[in-house]
């Protein structure tokens, strides 16, 4: 079987330091073009990346019938638009996250129709430790599970980097929130039905810096989290039971190849050495998407997360935002 083509919009640093090196590395993919708004650049990151053709505009990208689907890794602002046009010139679409602005911007990719495929690049949800940790919690070994709590934080005070510019969706929910509310509704299965939340604003950048949210997911369940840009480095998901706790060490950025670890802890010694470790094998997650979306496009699978989805995870955005506005709850 002849792999899909991938064709690659923009240079941008996760696409040529992460993704395409996963998708290079996965079964049934190979990256065959890659396009920016400067040819030099373009040509440049393909002769890096072992890339046949490079394009110095979008459009003329998209205009090659050899491509089977498009990776895009825009800034967020560009996400639809460019995304549209991919789908418009009949490619299928795997989108950085979050996939708009806004859940109003993201339904114009809903309202298409479902073929070309297009899905939200959540790569942590094809990393076989999310799917490990998922099966324990549905297979009941760690009793109810009421609670899942995340931490993700990072440091970057650099005003021209992305992360601090607002009009192009900078910011700590945008970049890294949008992965604890994939967490939580992930691992509960479910949507929540209100948020509530405290926003702080960095005075220059005006992105915000550090926020915090609860989420209702009724039933008794709740999800809470802290994202920050402004925080040592950390990131850590633990999901509470009513007899265990499964903890995923490092749920985010696992990285490329290597083994990884999640815990499965009864908390009979709260130093936590009543732990259980469990090695999970090395992959690269951007890969293993790569190779669950092509799967898709081959006709093996269903789509597992398709444009509904991802403005969900919009809705739920709008509404942390709405909440840090108004010091209220909000409901989607």
């Amino acid at each position: 079987m002849s792999k899909l083509k991938w064709g690659i919009i923009s240079t941008a640093n996760i696409g040529t330091e992460k993704v395409i090196p996963g998708i290079q590395g996965s079964k049934l993919n190979d990256v065959v073009a890659i396009a920016s708004r400067n040819e030099e650049k373009a040509r440049a990151a393909a002769d890096k990346l072992g890339i046949a053709r490079s394009y110095g505009t979008y459009e003329a990208m998209l205009a090659d019938p050899d491509i089977d689907v498009v990776y895009n890794p825009l800034p967020n602002q560009l996400h639809v638009p460019l995304s549209l046009a991919a789908l418009d010139a009949g490619k299928h679409v795997l989108c950085e996250k979050p996939i708009a602005m806004d859940a109003k911007e993201a339904e114009a990719l809903s309202a298409r129709p479902e073929k070309p495929y297009l899905m939200e690049a959540f790569m942590v949800r094809f990393h076989p430790q999310w799917l490990r940790a998922k099966e324990i919690v549905e297979s009941g070994e760690i009793g109810e599970v009421t609670n899942i709590q995340t931490t993700f934080s990072y440091y970057n005070m650099d005003p021209a980097n992305i992360r601090n510019i607002p009009e192009t969706g900078g910011g700590a929910v945008y970049d890294i929130g949008c992965y604890a509310i994939v967490a939580a509704r992930f691992f509960f299965g479910a949507e929540p039905k209100r948020v509530v939340s405290i926003v702080d604003r960095d005075p220059t950048f005006k992105t915000d810096r550090l926020t915090s949210a609860l989420m209702d997911f009724g039933d008794g369940r709740q999800s809470s989290w802290t994202v920050s840009t402004q925080h040592v480095p950390f990131q850590r998901v633990n999901i509470f039971g009513t007899r265990k706790r499964v903890e995923i060490i490092i749920p985010f950025n696992a990285p490329a190849n290597e083994e990884t670890l999640i815990r499965i802890d009864d908390g009979s010694a709260l130093d936590m050495s009543s732990a259980k470790t469990e090695t999970i094998r090395s992959c690269d997650q951007y890969g293993e998407q790569a190779d669950a979306f092509a799967k898709v496009v081959l006709g093996q699978t269903p789509l597992p997360y398709g444009p509904a989805d991802a403005v969900q995870n919009m809705k739920i955005i709008d509404a942390i935002y709405r909440s840090g506005n108004s010091g209220a709850w909000e409901t989607l």
